[in-house]
């Protein structure tokens, strides 16, 4: 089973592109099917909840519930591994803490930049083509 976190840019796009061949709105599809566990915590839930409710999103309130509802239904709560080293955005070190809690996990994410370099931490497109490489 594939795990991966999911950074918030990456449901925010998902939830307002026009465009279903996006490569964000492929994610969110692929966490419905089943094509891979979501991995979270309380702050990360947290996080989804306060941005994906921004008025300044045209996001259906109903929507952005009923994702963020299904990501703990069927996903894994998990710990956060302590990063001891500076992050260029400090605001994404939960994401990336959680995500170094499974060895086998990915963070997903459109701003590959807020992050260390690291080949766990891939974007939308590659993560896909990573789902389909291991069907």
């Amino acid at each position: 089973m594939i795990y991966a976190v999911i950074d918030t840019n990456v449901l925010v796009s998902a939830l307002i592109t026009h465009n279903p061949e996006a490569a964000t709105a492929k994610v969110v599809r692929l966490l419905f099917d089943h094509g891979f566990v979501p991995m979270y915590d309380a702050d990360i839930i947290a996080e989804y909840e306060e941005v994906l409710h921004r008025e300044k999103f045209p996001i259906l309130p109903d929507a952005a519930s009923a994702l963020i509802s299904y990501i703990i239904e069927n996903g894994v709560e998990a710990s956060r591994a302590d990063f001891a080293e500076s992050m260029p955005d400090e605001d994404d070190r939960v994401f990336y803490e959680v995500s170094l809690s499974n060895e086998d996990s990915f963070l997903v994410t459109g701003n590959l930049k807020h992050y260390p370099i690291s080949p766990r931490i891939i974007t939308p497109a590659a993560f896909i083509d990573i789902i389909y490489e291991n069907k």
